[in-house]
């Protein structure tokens, strides 16, 4: 296996993903949007067992991370046209926290720039409900942010279901 292999650049896209991943995992937690917490877990797992089977030579583990792959980019679609509302969909909703909670994004309070002020009076600075958080101005909407978070995954995956079917196709005509 050579250092700039099919494999090898699969492998790299593999790690790519899962940190990016990760990362927005820990955002959805902080923000309880449970639909994306799990989809991302599920991610974690197919992309972990797609590296076992880059590494391992075995295809099913392979195709198994390519229709997924697939699957994935359908969701990053749906994420982003969520929270640019379109097609009819609204970030407003509350389809991404299942209807369990009434919670958003973290970035939407929390995001680069943010100045946010709370109620006046001092006996609600105690409460921790995040409606009582006014976010009066950010450098970048959290919208942008998520639709970001979409578009770094879309191309990971992009130019890995390029690589994967390269691999696959390698892989069969090796085994023949």
């Amino acid at each position: 296996m050579g250092c700039c292999s099919a494999r090898c650049m699969l492998i790299l896209l593999c790690c790519l993903q899962l940190i990016t991943t990760l990362e927005r995992q820990v955002f959805d937690f902080l923000g309880y949007q449970w639909a994306p917490i799990m989809i991302n877990f599920f991610h974690i797992i197919v992309v972990i067992l797609g590296q076992f089977g880059v590494i391992q030579y075995r295809s099913r583990y392979v195709i198994m991370y390519l229709l997924w792959t697939l699957l994935w980019i359908g969701w990053n679609v749906f994420v982003s046209c969520l929270y640019l509302d379109l097609g009819g969909l609204s970030k407003d909703s509350d389809i991404l926290s299942l209807g369990v909670s009434s919670h958003r994004s973290w970035w939407k309070d929390n995001g680069p720039g943010c100045e946010s002020a709370g109620l006046p009076s001092a006996g609600w600075h105690d409460q921790q409900n995040p409606e009582l958080t006014t976010v009066l101005s950010c450098w970048l909407e959290y919208q942008y942010i998520e639709v970001l978070h979409c578009i770094i995954q879309l191309l990971i995956s992009v130019r890995g279901i390029k690589t994967l079917c390269f691999v696959v196709f390698k892989q069969s005509v090796e085994s023949m």
